[in-house]
């Protein structure tokens, strides 16, 4: 498994992060232990979640399922030093009752989220450590960038947190750039920790030119990256919800509203030409395409909800793109 660094913070991370969402809910026990044990005897180290994960998966589930699970896993011995570990607060819902009520009207559940006030934030935490059965975490984030509560009283609690050992690092997901410089300045200002990880959805197909970017990677956070490497990214959904290999996902599915139009068309043509090449499907000519980029250097962040596709997705680990297969790749839509 190959590493890269995670910002300046002299840590080294896995290249492929497993994504631990639908642990404990549509992923049941055996299955999950599996995955985490296949991950870690390949050579994996970094496991992403988060407090609210996964109320959405069931009338049955709240939110901390997920953690809770890995905890367990944790508990089997030898594990939490070999793992470099990430939770997320900020999103857990407060009414869960009133937005599965409106199951339809996303403002809800914005509404809903706990944000990132500091009383918030520590108690959010505590209550993670807790479910997850160790005393600190490598990399907390907020979860939901939260405009309704001043970054001083957000950043001053997470250096307050890292002062306790409760967290290591710092890490911000759905937020747009402008407010990741501001963050960042802060930080500087008050000689608070600054973000190390920045965690957006990003993927082979690119938003339209007038979609709403606060949680995927466009062209202005790429530059920001470029030019800042005491960030990295972390990108999730990088096979936006299947929808590479299901057509009813690519035409129906919520997530795939940011991409359509004629460059996601280039693109899918070209993925299907490559992907008939090397006998693959176009998920992994995807990954395999994430994985060969360096500028910036990014984490690709998999979530399988089975064993099957989670091997799938591994097995991009080994697969080679040739310079002209890159080439048509990343010039495909122009």
């Amino acid at each position: 498994m190959r590493t890269i660094p995670l910002g300046r913070t002299g840590e080294q991370v896995s290249a492929v992060a497993l994504g631990c969402m639908l642990m404990g809910t549509l992923t049941d026990e055996q299955a999950s232990f599996e995955m985490l044990d296949h991950y870690l005897d390949a050579g994996g180290t970094f496991l992403d979640t988060a407090n609210c994960y996964a109320w959405w998966t069931g009338p049955s589930f709240r939110g901390g399922e997920s953690e809770a699970l890995l905890g367990r896993w944790l508990a089997r011995g030898g594990r939490r030093d070999r793992v470099f570990l990430a939770t997320k607060g900020g999103a857990w819902i407060r009414d869960l009752d009133a937005v599965r009520a409106a199951p339809d009207d996303k403002t809800v559940a914005r509404r809903n989220y706990e944000g990132a006030g500091a009383d918030t934030l520590r108690h959010a935490l505590d209550a993670s450590l807790r479910r997850l059965g160790t005393d600190h975490v490598d990399l907390y984030y907020v979860h939901v960038d939260d405009l309704r509560t001043p970054l001083e009283e957000t950043l001053e609690a997470l250096a307050g947190l890292v002062a306790a050992g409760k967290i290591r690092y710092v890490g911000w997901s759905n937020v747009r750039t402008w407010r990741l410089e501001r963050i960042r300045q802060l930080a500087d200002r008050y000689g608070w920790p600054a973000p190390g990880a920045v965690q957006q959805q990003h993927s082979y197909l690119r938003p339209r030119g007038d979609a709403d970017t606060l949680s995927i990677v466009a062209d202005e956070l790429l530059d920001y990256l470029r030019a800042h490497d005491d960030l990295t990214l972390v990108g999730y959904s990088p096979l936006l919800k299947g929808a590479y290999d299901n057509p009813v996902r690519w035409r129906e599915h919520p997530v795939m509203a940011e991409y359509h139009g004629p460059d996601a068309e280039a693109r899918l043509a070209v993925l299907g030409e490559v992907a008939a090449e090397l006998g693959v499907t176009r998920s992994q000519v995807v990954l395999a395409w994430l994985l060969h980029q360096t500028a910036p250097q990014a984490v690709t962040l998999i979530g399988p909800r089975t064993l099957d596709q989670y091997h799938a997705a591994m097995a991009t680990l080994d697969l080679k793109l040739t310079a002209e297969q890159l080439t048509r790749l990343e010039t495909a839509g122009g």
